[in-house]
C-alpha cells in the first residue's frame, strides 16, 4: 500500500476524531518530522490552529487556553529536545489538572539509538506528570489501524478530562517521506462517521447514608470551619455559601476560590485571615473543632501553620478528582465526591446549628482586619501593598486577573478583599512556578476578556519569549509589571537574616530596562509615575488593545518593611479585642 496514503488516512481519523470529542484548539511548534499531523490539522475547517515557535511557551499558551475554557487542549511538536521543552507546563499541567492532549513526533523506530539526528527516547519521557501514554503504531490504512487510531484518540480525550484532569501523552513515529495528500474527502468515514467511540465520564459521589452521616458529625460541632482554595466550578460558589449558612460556619476563601468576586451572598466569607491568623491570641481564640476543605491547598502559609497547629481538629477534605491533596497529613476524613453534589447532598440533613457566636467571632476579627488594613490605601508611595487593595475597585466588571507566584499571588491573598464584581482569578499554582506566566496568561486571554496580568520583574524576565504570541494573534492583555529589581519574597524568608551574600544569591537584582522588549513586540510600554496615573491607564479604552505593560517601580527592602509593620499594627489590635472579649 502507497506509504502517502497511509500516512494521510491515519493522521486524517486521528484529526477528525479529534474534533469529534470537542477539541478545537491546537498549538502547533514547527518542525519537520511533525508535518504530517501539521499539515493535516491546518486542512480541518473546525480546528483553531495558533503557531507557537518556542515549545516552552507552546506548551504554557495551551495550558492558558485550557484554564480559560476548561476544555482539553492539543499541542504538537517535532521530535527530539523539542519535546522535552514541553515538561515545565506538563508538570504545572499535571499538579493544577489541566486537561491537555500532548503529540509528539518521533522518529521510527530504526533509527532509534543509532545517532540519528533529532532522535532521543520520548517514551515515557513526561513519567508520572502525565495520566496516560501511548507509543502510537506506525501509520497505515487498514481498517483495524483506522478504528485503533480513532479509538486511541477518543480514550485519550476522555482520560484527559477524567476526575482529576490533567495531561496525557501520545507518540507518532512517522517515516518519511511526511508529506501527507491533502485530497478533499480526507475527513469523511463511512463508518461511525460522528466519532468512533463515546466515552462517558461520570462525577465522584457517595450515598445518602454517608451524606446523612457526615452531616450528623458536622452538626455536631459549633466550632466549625470551611476552607476553599483553587476551584473552578461556578455552580459550587453558590453550594457552598448555602452550605455555609446552614451550618454557620465561617469560609475562609482562598482568592483562586471565586469566592472573593461577585455577586453571591458574602455574609460567611472571610478573606482577611492570612493577615489575623499571624496572631497568637486570634489563633487560640479561633480554634476550630471541625474542619471542611475544597479545592487546592489554600495560598496562604499562615493559614496552613493555622491548621498544623489544629491537628487534632477533625478534617474533612472532600475531593472531586480522588487525588491526596493533604501535605501535612492532617485529614481524619477524606472524601471523594464531586465538591457541588457534596454541599447539595449534606444541606437536607443538616439539623440543629443553631449557636453562632463562633462564626461572629470569625467575623468581627475579619471585619477588624480589614478596618487596619484600610490605612494602606492612603499610602502615596507606589507599593504592592496599595496595589493590591485597590485592584478590585479598579478593574472593569467581568474582568479576568491572572497573578504570578512568589510575591504576587501573597499580596493577593492579604489584601484583595470580597467584592461585588464579577472577577476571575488566575494563577499557575499546580506546581507554584515563576516560568512560563506569560504565555499561559495570554492563553487565557484569547478566550477571557479583558484580562490583566500582574507579575514581578523576574517572573516577566523569565518568560519573554512568550511575548511573541501576543505580537502574531494581536491579544489584548494588560501587564502591571512589579519592578522591584529583583526577588522579593526572599525579604520575607529567613534568608534575609544573613546579609552578607543575600543580594548576590537570593535578591538577584537584573537592572533591565522592559521598555526595549515590549516594544520589540510592537507592545506600548508606560512607567507608571503616581497612583492617578496607574488609575488613569487602567481606565477601560480602546486605546489599550493589544500588548500593554504598566510597570510600577517599588523598593523591596521598603515592602518589606511596611508588611510587618502593617503586620504588627493589626496584630496588636487584635489582641486587645480578644483580651477584651475574654474580659
Amino acid at each position: 500500500m502507497n506509504h502517502q496514503e497511509s500516512l494521510t488516512a491515519y493522521t486524517a481519523a486521528f484529526v477528525a476524531e479529534l474534533v469529534y470529542k470537542g477539541v478545537t484548539e491546537v498549538v502547533i511548534s514547527p518542525g519537520s518530522r511533525s508535518t504530517p499531523m501539521a499539515m493535516v490539522m491546518a486542512e480541518h475547517p473546525e480546528l483553531n490552529i495558533h503557531i507557537h515557535i518556542d515549545e516552552r511557551s507552546a506548551a504554557f499558551f495551551a495550558l492558558g487556553i485550557a484554564k480559560a475554557k476548561q476544555k482539553p487542549v492539543a499541542i504538537l511538536c517535532t521530535s527530539g529536545t523539542a519535546t522535552a521543552n514541553y515538561y515545565p507546563a506538563i508538570v504545572e499541567a499535571h499538579y493544577s489538572r489541566i486537561p491537555l492532549i500532548i503529540l509528539t513526533a518521533d522518529r521510527p523506530h530504526e533509527l532509534r539509538d543509532v545517532g540519528a539526528p533529532q532522535a532521543i527516547d520520548q517514551n515515557q519521557l513526561y513519567g508520572n506528570h502525565v495520566k496516560w501514554f501511548v507509543e502510537m503504531a506506525l501509520p497505515e490504512k487498514s481498517d483495524e489501524m483506522i478504528r485503533y487510531v480513532r479509538t486511541v484518540c477518543a480514550r485519550a480525550a476522555a482520560v484527559a478530562t477524567q476526575a482529576p484532569a490533567g495531561p496525557v501523552h501520545l507518540n507518532f513515529p512517522f517515516r518519511e517521506p511526511l508529506i501527507p495528500l491533502l485530497d478533499e474527502g480526507i475527513f469523511d468515514f463511512t463508518e461511525r462517521p460522528n466519532g468512533y467511540v463515546n466515552v462517558i465520564n461520570g462525577e465522584l459521589s457517595i450515598g445518602q447514608d454517608q451524606f446523612k452521616e457526615i452531616a450528623g458529625v458536622l452538626s455536631k460541632h459549633e466550632k466549625g470551619i470551611i476552607i476553599c482554595g483553587q476551584i473552578e466550578d461556578q455552580e459550587f460558589v453558590d453550594a457552598i455559601t448555602r452550605l455555609a449558612t446552614t451550618l454557620n460556619f465561617p469560609i475562609l476563601a482562598d482568592p483562586l476560590s471565586q469566592l472573593r468576586s461577585g455577586k453571591h451572598s458574602s455574609e460567611a466569607i472571610i478573606e482577611a485571615y492570612d493577615t489575623f491568623l499571624r496572631n497568637e491570641d486570634a489563633k487560640s481564640f479561633l480554634k476550630p473543632d471541625i474542619v471542611l476543605r475544597f479545592g487546592a491547598m489554600p495560598v496562604s502559609k499562615a493559614l496552613t501553620i493555622f491548621l498544623k497547629e489544629n491537628h487534632n481538629s477533625v478534617q474533612f477534605v472532600v475531593d472531586g478528582g480522588a487525588g491526596w491533596r493533604d501535605p501535612a497529613a492532617l485529614s481524619t476524613n477524606m472524601v471523594y465526591c464531586n465538591e457541588t453534589k457534596f454541599c447539595e447532598g449534606i444541606i437536607p440533613h443538616v439539623e440543629g446549628v443553631t449557636n453562632n457566636e463562633y462564626m461572629e467571632n470569625w467575623k468581627r476579627i475579619n471585619t477588624l482586619t480589614k478596618e487596619n488594613l484600610a490605612p494602606v490605601r492612603d499610602s502615596l508611595e507606589l507599593n504592592e501593598s496599595r496595589l493590591f487593595y485597590q485592584l478590585a475597585d479598579m478593574l472593569p466588571e467581568g474582568a479576568t486577573l491572572f497573578v504570578g507566584n512568589s510575591m504576587p499571588i501573597r499580596d493577593l491573598d492579604s489584601f484583595f478583599h470580597m467584592n461585588n464584581k464579577s472577577i476571575r482569578i488566575m494563577a499557575n499554582r499546580g506546581a507554584n512556578g515563576i516560568d512560563g506566566t506569560i504565555s499561559t496568561a495570554l492563553g487565557a486571554a484569547l478566550f477571557s476578556e479583558p484580562l490583566y496580568l500582574v507579575v514581578g520583574d523576574l517572573t516577566f524576565f523569565h518568560d519573554l519569549n512568550g511575548l511573541l504570541a501576543a505580537k502574531l494573534y494581536n491579544i489584548d492583555i494588560h501587564i502591571i509589571l512589579v519592578n522591584n529589581n529583583g526577588g522579593g519574597i526572599f525579604s520575607f524568608l529567613p534568608q534575609s537574616q544573613h546579609p552578607k551574600n543575600f543580594e548576590f544569591l537570593f535578591g538577584t537584582p537584573i537592572d533591565l530596562d522592559f521598555e526595549h522588549v515590549v516594544r520589540m513586540y510592537n507592545g506600548e510600554f508606560v512607567r507608571i509615575n503616581d497612583w492617578d496615573h496607574l488609575a488613569a491607564v487602567m481606565r477601560p479604552t480602546e486605546n489599550y488593545r493589544g500588548l500593554n505593560v504598566w510597570e510600577i517601580e517599588t523598593n523591596r527592602d521598603r515592602n518589606s518593611k511596611e508588611h510587618r509593620e502593617i503586620w504588627n499594627l493589626v496584630s496588636g489590635e487584635i489582641s486587645n479585642f480578644v483580651k477584651g472579649c475574654q474580659g
